[in-house]
């Protein structure tokens, strides 16, 4: 039983979120950058990406638990381990995997100051934490925790499976100051979710009998959209990839962004990423249940004559308190909005480099800076401190490396490189790789990778 428990465990809290692109961040004058902020300063005429492979990133995270955790070679009992990790979660834990997929992108130069780019993505997107107190029923009963309330209002999850086309534009206002912003369409192919739900199983010693429960206030609810049609649900992937391009639920959301030039060594950037949400009207199929219920035992009765159907009794008087409904009403899915801020000192060598305009502008080789990031969650947000290095190798060939606290580790380090040949650009990224070494003890891992064509 507990091993199915926590296998149940595991599949009910992956989730897939935007996370944390702290190495890509303001890195190498990347087309990619422009998505992580609408002001990040171009020095090319125009790009575009190789279809499907101009920008993939996987990210992967767990705060209250790791494979090792279960799995490990050390001679102690399974379900001693599984109790162990159980009792230290708790209902902020979570685990979150991210999958972003480009399927074109492209960007163009209006005028020495204006820069546009445009694009279609595929994202999947989901949340949930530990739902602790209902783990802890399922494990150990409730006669241990007499008069203790049970929360419902920890079961919050969602997950959403959707195609973005967006198109922004960078404007230079000065040698100072860059601002930009972007907007979207969101297509929703998948939403599940379910929030805000509330209510408390109790147990108390009772009168007729040991105990006596009490199901008081209840009120929980599960939205989805995309899943079920005709009652039916819709197992064709294919479905599923159609709705992601303007077949599926719409909305739309905006970035906003700026970099500005303190002096010509130091520079601060900011970002605010999908401010907006989803009007899911099609294939919406929603389930609610709500009420109060009090169950003190069955009282058996001998009657060799009659036969009395108990748990259809029982049942009766439960679905009667607590009735529950399913309905196809619209609702709206906000996306979870992001922050970025980074301080960058750059240092070093100073170089030129060829631009659009048939000019040279001057850069440092090194860089020093420091970046915050945060995303908007359900129950709070979640928030990221990194420290960074860039270092130009040549004019064409650039790394960095990060350093960053967040949910999941204090000592998470980072690395990205980019190079270009001609006019092709390659670049990759991966983070927190002291775990490389046995993966199944990590608590986070990401990586981002991709090829564009750039023309200076």
């Amino acid at each position: 039983m507990k091993k199915i428990l926590f296998f149940m465990l595991m599949l009910s809290v992956v989730r897939i979120t935007a996370q944390n692109k702290q190495v890509l961040y303001d890195f190498a004058e990347l087309p990619q950058t422009l998505l992580l902020n609408p002001a990040a300063e171009t020095n090319y005429k125009f790009h575009f990406g190789v279809p499907l492979l101009s920008g993939i990133s996987l990210d992967y995270g767990s705060s209250g638990a790791v494979l090792t955790d279960v799995f490990a070679k050390d001679n102690i009992d399974v379900n001693d381990k599984i109790s162990t990790m159980l009792n230290r979660l708790t209902d902020r834990d979570f685990v979150k995997f991210n999958s972003q997929i480009e399927v074109f992108n492209g960007g163009f130069r209006v005028d020495d100051n204006t820069y546009i780019s445009f694009g279609f993505y595929e994202e999947i997107d989901a949340i949930s934490y530990v739902p602790k107190d209902v783990i802890t029923l399922i494990n150990e009963g409730n006669s241990s925790y007499l008069n203790k309330n049970f929360s419902a209002s920890q079961l919050l999850y969602k997950l959403d499976v959707l195609g973005v086309i967006h198109a922004g534009v960078s404007k230079k206002i000065n040698e100072q100051l860059t601002v930009g912003g972007r907007f979207k369409i969101y297509s929703s192919a998948l939403n599940i979710e379910s929030t805000n739900n509330t209510g408390t199983f109790t147990t108390v010693l009772g009168n007729n009998n040991i105990y006596k429960q009490y199901l008081s206030n209840i009120n929980i609810n599960a939205k989805t959209s995309g899943l079920v049609v005709d009652d039916e649900y819709i197992e064709d992937p294919n479905a599923y990839l159609k709705n992601t391009f303007l077949g599926g639920n719409l909305g739309i959301g905006f970035d906003f962004g700026i970099t500005y030039h303190i002096n010509s060594q130091l520079e601060f950037s900011a970002s605010i990423l999908d401010l907006g949400f989803v009007n899911h009207t099609k294939n919406v199929k929603n389930t609610t249940a709500k009420g109060d219920f009090v169950f003190e035992g069955i009282e058996f009765e001998y009657d060799p004559n009659s036969s009395t159907n108990y748990w259809g009794q029982l049942d009766k008087n439960f679905t009667e308190q607590i009735p529950t409904d399913e309905n196809e009403e619209s609702y709206i899915s906000w996306r979870p909005a992001k922050f970025n801020a980074a301080l960058k000192y750059s240092f070093g060598e100073r170089r030129s480099k060829y631009c659009y305009d048939n000019t040279y502008k001057d850069f440092y080789t090194d860089a020093l800076g420091v970046q915050l990031y945060s995303v908007f969650r359900p129950l709070s947000p979640q928030v990221a401190l990194t420290g960074f290095y860039q270092k130009s190798i040549t004019n064409k060939i650039h790394t960095k490396f990060t350093y960053t606290i967040d949910d999941f580790s204090y000592a998470n380090i980072g690395a990205g490189f980019s190079a270009q040949f001609s006019r092709v650009n390659f670049y990759g990224m991966v983070d927190n790789i002291l775990e490389f070494d046995n993966l199944s003890s990590a608590n986070s891992l990401s990586l981002q990778l991709g090829i564009n064509v750039i023309f200076n």
